[in-house]
Order: C-alpha cells, then sequence, then structure tokens
C-alpha cells in the first residue's frame, strides 16, 4: 500500500473560496494583506503565497526568516514584516525588499543609517499601541512628535500605518471602538505634524469580518484557511461569510489486535479494559503536533464512525477502540481533522477538547506530517518538510 504515516490534507479550492468572501466583502475599497506567518498557521507558507500571489496586496509574516523564505521561493510581492526585526537584519531586509514595523525612534534611526550606507530606501510600516500592550507608539504628543521625525529621516520609505485590535473577536465592540478612536486620533495628530502615511490598516480576520469600516487594507489571517477567530464570530458572521475548513489532519491503521478483558493499554496503564476489544494502533502522535491532552478522551473518524482514543496519546502512535468498526482494515484511513462518511471532527473539536484554541491547534502541527495540497478534488502536490 502507498500512503504517507499521516499527513496534512489542504485543499486550495477552499482557500480560493474563502479569499474570494473577503473580496466580496471588500468589494474593493480596501487592499488585501494575506498573513502567512508561522508556516501559512501551518498550512505551508511557500505554496500558499505561491497559490495566491495574484490575490494578495501584501504578505505579512512575523519575523525576518519567514521573509527570506518566501523571497527565496520566488515571492515578488511585497512582505511585512509585522513584529519587531533586530538591528543586525535590516541590510538583509533592505537587500531583499522586505518591509519592517518600526515603532522606537533609535531603533528606526539605526534602520535610516544602514540604508544610506546601501544607497536603498528602507521600507516601513509604523506601529501603533492603541491598547493590545504589545509593540507600537503609544497615543501622545511625544510619540507624534518622534514618529514625525521617522518619517523625515533619509532612505526611510513609509509606506503604511496600523494597530492591532485585542478584543475584535468578542461579541462586545465598546474596547474595539475605543482602538479604532485612538488609531484615528494618533494619525490625526500626524497630520497636524504634515505627515501623511498612505495605507492605514487596523482589521485583523475578526474584525475584517465584523466591521465595516476597513480603512486602506486589511490583514487577513485564519480565515483565509477557513477557520472562525473565535465561536463569537463564527456565531456572527457564518451565515454571511460561509468559510470553508482548508486543512484536514489523516492518519492510517498500522495494526489491529483484541485486547482481552483486563490488559491495560499505553504509558501509565491508566486504561484497562473491561471486556474484549478491538483495538487498531494509529501512527501519529503529539510529535505530529495531536494532542496529549486528548488522552483517553479525543475520538478519531474511521468508516464514518466515532472511535474513541484508548489510554495516552504516545509521542508517535495512538490506539482506538474500533469495536465499532470490525469491518476496518491494516491501512485504512482515520480522520483526526475533518469529514469522514457522515461525520466530521473539526480543529475547534480538537482544539476545545485539549483546552486550547484552533490557532494553536493547527500551528503546532509538526514539520515532519507531510502537506498534501488539493485542487479540483485531485492530489495537485506533496510537500515534505524533512529533506531527504
Amino acid at each position: 500500500m502507498n500512503f504517507h504515516r499521516v499527513y496534512a490534507k489542504i485543499d486550495l479550492d477552499a482557500i480560493e473560496h474563502n479569499i474570494n468572501i473577503l473580496k466580496k466583502k471588500l468589494s474593493g475599497k480596501a487592499k488585501l494583506l494575506l498573513v502567512v506567518k508561522a508556516d501559512a498557521y501551518g498550512h505551508g507558507a511557500c505554496e500558499i503565497s505561491r497559490e495566491l500571489e495574484e490575490q494578495a496586496d501584501y504578505f505579512g509574516v512575523a519575523e525576518i526568516n519567514e521573509a527570506l523564505e518566501l523571497r527565496k521561493n520566488g515571492i515578488k510581492k511585497p512582505i511585512l514584516i509585522l513584529g519587531y526585526t533586530a538591528p543586525q537584519f535590516f541590510e538583509c531586509a533592505i537587500e531583499n525588499d522586505i518591509t519592517l514595523t518600526m515603532f522606537q525612534l533609535p531603533m528606526i534611526k539605526e534602520l535610516s543609517r544602514t540604508a544610506s550606507r546601501l544607497c536603498k530606501s528602507a521600507k516601513v510600516h509604523f506601529a501603533v499601541d492603541t491598547g493590545m500592550s504589545r509593540i507600537g507608539w503609544d497615543v501622545s504628543e511625544k510619540s507624534a512628535d518622534e514618529a514625525a521625525e521617522a518619517f523625515r529621516l533619509p532612505y526611510i520609505e513609509t509606506e503604511g500605518i496600523f494597530s492591532h485590535f485585542a478584543t475584535a473577536d468578542e461579541e462586545e465592540s465598546s474596547f474595539a471602538d475605543t482602538q479604532k478612536a485612538e488609531f484615528e486620533r494618533f494619525c490625526a495628530l500626524l497630520k497636524k505634524r504634515g505627515v501623511s502615511i498612505p495605507v492605514k490598516h487596523l482589521n485583523n480576520s475578526a474584525g475584517t469580518l465584523k466591521f465595516s469600516q476597513t480603512y486602506d487594507m486589511v490583514r487577513a489571517g485564519i480565515v483565509i484557511y477557513g477557520l472562525y477567530p473565535s465561536a463569537q464570530i463564527k456565531n456572527a458572521c457564518q451565515n454571511d461569510y460561509p468559510l470553508i475548513p482548508a486543512m484536514e489532519f489523516i492518519t492510517h491503521i498500522s495494526h489491529i489486535k483484541t485486547l482481552p478483558a483486563g490488559k491495560s493499554v499505553s504509558y501509565g496503564a491508566t486504561f484497562t479494559s473491561e471486556r474484549d476489544m478491538l483495538v487498531a494502533t494509529l501512527p501519529v502522535g503529539y510529535a505530529d503536533g495531536y494532542p496529549r491532552a486528548l488522552s483517553g478522551k479525543g475520538e478519531v473518524l474511521i468508516h464514518g464512525r466515532r472511535c474513541p482514543i484508548l489510554g495516552r496519546v504516545c509521542m508517535d502512535q495512538m490506539m482506538v477502540d474500533i469495536s465499532e468498526v470490525p469491518e476496518a482494515k491494516i491501512g485504512e484511513a482515520a480522520t483526526l481533522v475533518g469529514k469522514n462518511g457522515g461525520e466530521f471532527i473539526s480543529a475547534e473539536d480538537v482544539a476545545n477538547a485539549a483546552y486550547s484554541f484552533n490557532y494553536e491547534f493547527i500551528c503546532g502541527i509538526s514539520r515532519r506530517v507531510p502537506r498534501v495540497y488539493y485542487k479540483n478534488g485531485e492530489t495537485y502536490k506533496t510537500v515534505l518538510h524533512i529533506d531527504v
């Protein structure tokens, strides 16, 4: 039999559908920054960026190496590093036409000196702290003075200014409204100082779905991949904006055995059978990104039926009860996340049971898990992150 031990199935048509949903909502009123940090939330940054380059106005990443990986793989569109970049990487960023986030005057002065030495402009977006208390200039006259000074430094090309919502994924909007007002106040303070920045952006995935105001650009992250930022956003938006999850997580049965009553399963012998059972071993574990927290309480789908996990999830394997699926055979698929027959396990189902959330779970699917891309219902490409 020819199959992967475990793999993440990525539906490119679903991602295309989700992008079209966003574009329809934006109606051409705003640019689209597609967030592909954390390996495109586990979906494969290079493949997703290549697939979506025509759709994107910008790509967003978290740090310099993610940006360089995209450039190395032929991505030409603007790439914005949304977080901090250390000064030792300024030259590399400028040489590779990577846009940096700036939020401290000494930092941007150092960037200006580096750019002047190279005789090349350094592209930047200013970050503003409107309530996240993470990075950014605070909203004050002093910070506006600093940002205005930074704007006028030689070889600094300020393309944009942005802030980040802290609570846009919640039902109540008053804090987000305060952040909008603070963002607009800082932009007004800059305007008073003769500073006009072309691209303003505030909406993350939740804000993009929830709010009508878009400014000049939105940053779409988890929604690209067909997941809602929170249960509240899903309940409020899924009828108008029906996203399709792009990822399924699939393994195959490696062993089947009859377990006599009184036998224990897995580390710690935390499960002991009270009856004869049919047990399947699956070659997937927490090192692949399946949460150990689901030991003894998670389920997988085999032949469209739910099969409980028995005992502890191991690093590379786990055991499930297939007594209700006696026809199951070695080599057949077991769905960890996705559809199987008439049943469905969502990323949220797995994440919530592990006391986590969908972002963390999908980002945690490890590099040893092949990504298998599908288009028009057929296998399009397989990417192995381990070079063999």
